[in-house]
């Protein structure tokens, strides 16, 4: 089969995306699949006499295959292209993703996970990984997210939304409980998110949030047990704990290798663990999602826990979560690979 892999792409978490990448282009080539690693951005920005030489060579853009700790300088990538576009597609990416039977979205965070490359291949009758553009969207924005979770039942925290109006004419500054989470409402990977225990820290917190989105969300700090629950055709793995050596989960503890203990299954009693599960899959019902995702949740000592996020496009780097629960239950990861690309092919009514 040939597929194009998408990886890199303008959003915050470019980075994870060109691991990720990297990671699902060899293994889909264990698999027996020719297949083109790009980088959405950057495209490919060569003349093309022959789109199906590009498979058969097993072309791959040379990228970086482990994540810093810092936060790419997007500024710094914008000017590293050739003919200087900001335009979010590259040269010759729509030319090779129709090429291909399907494309596999590694693409994380931004433009390409939060629904509008999902329209942009709808619109084209490029084939795709993953969510649909609706569930994407509605999922990448944590306060759509947010209502559609109290609404249909999912346990969650309560949070309010502020726009960069609120922030300039003092709205934020309604909110009076702390400690509490600050977070962009489109971001990921923990990016700009911050846990605040006073006044004089929410400001800063607002303030590191605004930087990455018109729009952020606060929500009522939960303490507890940090758990992901990884979610395949509907069903959910076993459930993966988070014990960041410091602080939180934030970005640098994601992907440092060594930086946070990951333990799964989770050591949870087991009534917990299926109620968890169940909730995860509940909630991956509520967004809409199909083939794969990762739903996020916090566990209380009282054994209450509460649904942070959903990722429609979860990380597939050496140190994500999403393979690890595959792993947990004998799936490798070339198989879980290839697994996604089957399921995602039954959304267009093609069995494998």
């Amino acid at each position: 089969m040939k597929i194009a892999v998408l990886s890199g792409g303008l959003s915050s978490e470019r980075d994870v995306s060109l691991s990720s990448g990297k990671r699902i282009a060899a293994a889909l080539r264990t698999q027996g699949h020719k297949v083109v690693l790009i980088d959405v951005f950057m495209g490919y920005e060569q003349d093309i006499c022959d789109i199906d030489a590009l498979f058969e060579e097993g072309y791959e853009f040379e990228s970086a295959a482990t994540v810093k700790g810092e936060v790419p300088d997007l500024q710094k990538i914008k000017e590293m292209r050739v003919d200087k576009s900001h335009r979010f597609v590259g040269e010759h990416v729509l030319d090779i993703c129709s090429a291909a039977d399907i494309t596999f979205l590694a693409l994380h965070g931004g433009e390409g996970e939060n629904g509008q490359l999902q329209a942009l291949f709808d619109l084209m009758g490029i084939r795709y990984t993953g969510a649909g553009y609706f569930s994407s969207a509605v999922s990448m924005n944590k306060r759509v997210a947010k209502s559609i979770f109290l609404t249909e039942g999912v346990s969650t925290p309560q949070g309010k939304a502020y726009t960069e109006k609120d922030y300039k004419c003092g709205k934020c500054a309604l909110w009076e409980h702390f400690p509490c989470v600050v977070k962009p409402c489109s971001g990921g990977s923990s990016v700009g998110v911050s846990i605040v225990n006073s006044p004089l820290e929410y400001e800063d917190a607002l303030s590191l949030a605004f930087r990455y989105d018109s729009e952020v969300l606060v929500e009522e700090f939960i303490k507890g047990r940090e758990l992901s629950v990884g979610i395949i055709d509907g069903k959910a793995l076993p459930i993966i704990e988070i014990i960041p050596k410091v602080g939180f989960y934030d970005y640098k503890n994601k992907y440092q290798s060594g930086a946070a203990e990951e333990v799964c299954p989770a050591p949870i009693d087991e009534d917990v663990t299926k109620s968890i599960q169940q909730e995860a899959e509940k909630a991956f019902r509520a967004l809409s999602l199909e083939v794969y995702s990762r739903i996020d949740f916090i566990l209380t000592e009282d054994g209450r826990f509460y649904c942070i996020e959903a990722n429609t496009l979860p990380g597939m780097t050496p140190t994500s979560l999403l393979p690890q629960e595959a792993q947990a239950v004998g799936i490798s990861y070339p198989r879980l690979c290839d697994t996604i690309v089957d399921l995602s092919l039954r959304k267009y009514g093609i069995e494998e």
